[in-house]
């Protein structure tokens, strides 16, 4: 297991840096999935995805898990990557009917449901800037789902991403319950396990046709040793370490550009179109995930100074 407490000493620059890696790499994966949707099944992917990424994380954190493995971790990383593998499986078989910059923003609006979910959940009511966040995304994605012709178009793919957000929202609740009380590098081990059971379970009940291997190319190799190598492993360590480096405010803001890293790389590589109106939508759901991860904290540290 890498020795974290060597690695946390790297310059804050560099964890920065990182972050923004994280954010660069899950970008692009919108189009990366979406390109080898064309030779394999949605959920398929993501089954063997997990699972490649199970085992070398497991491998990584043998000691760990070595250490802290039991029941309690199983229910909870099974919980979570129930919830998280469906919200993939979901997202993935809506990116197959839209294009990888709508997909990324309108999964970024899981930031937004989380205050509301918990408020259904623990009665703790979300605060102005969780509305204002709210109200953002909302015209956002009304602007998003509008046509050429301005009658609204909320296809297939939309509908199904939106989905996605909200089973996203859900494990993002679940894990603030459970990680005070649990290791979560050994939660996040069993997570990928569950998350390839339950996107082999969607795999089969919808019933997807596994492809023959030996009829995938190099192009597909090389995409899913991008998705589990760097979008799986390298994020989720890079990850772990550096949300305890790098203050919650800009870590939050650093991630948060995944979205505007997928309709950068979907405009390259995928030749998606941008409108003037998807650019106000995207615009504006940016805004309501940036008002929902840090304008609690921005009101704490105003508070904090007039008292």
């Amino acid at each position: 297991m890498p020795n974290t407490r060597d690695i946390r000493t790297a310059p804050m620059w560099a964890w920065k840096i990182g972050m923004l890696s994280c954010a660069v790499i899950w970008g692009a994966s919108f189009v990366i999935i979406k390109d080898t949707l064309d030779v394999a099944p949605a959920c398929w992917l993501m089954a063997v995805r997990f699972f490649i990424a199970t085992v070398l994380m497991a491998v990584i954190f043998w000691k760990r898990l070595r250490d802290n493995f039991d029941w309690s971790h199983v229910l909870a990383g099974g919980i979570l990557g129930v919830l998280y593998g469906a919200g993939f499986a979901i997202q993935n078989l809506g990116l197959a009917y839209t294009t990888p910059g709508r997909s990324a923003f309108l999964t970024a609006t899981y930031c937004v449901l989380v205050p509301f979910i918990n408020w259904a959940a623990v009665r703790r009511r979300p605060g102005v800037s969780s509305l204002v966040a709210a109200l953002l995304s909302i015209v956002g994605i009304a602007l998003i789902s509008l046509g050429d012709d301005m009658r609204p178009s909320l296809g297939t793919g939309e509908c199904l991403t939106l989905l996605s957000a909200v089973f996203f929202a859900i494990q993002i609740v679940f894990v603030d319950r459970l990680s005070s009380s649990h290791d979560m590098t050994t939660i996040s081990v069993v997570q990928l396990g569950f998350m390839s059971l339950t996107c082999a379970v969607f795999s089969l009940v919808l019933g997807e046709q596994a492809p023959a291997l030996s009829g995938l190319g190099t192009s597909f190799w090389l995409s899913l040793a991008y998705l589990v190598i760097l979008s799986s492993c390298v994020t989720t360590l890079i990850q772990n370490v550096g949300q305890t480096v790098v203050p919650p405010a800009q870590s939050a803001l650093l991630l948060s550009l995944e979205s505007v890293f997928a309709v950068i790389a979907s405009v390259i590589f995928y030749h998606e179109q941008l409108t003037p109106q998807l650019v106000l939508g995207f615009s504006l759901v940016f805004l309501g995930v940036l008002a929902s991860e840090l304008g609690p904290m921005l009101l704490r540290r105003t508070a904090t100074k007039r008292a």
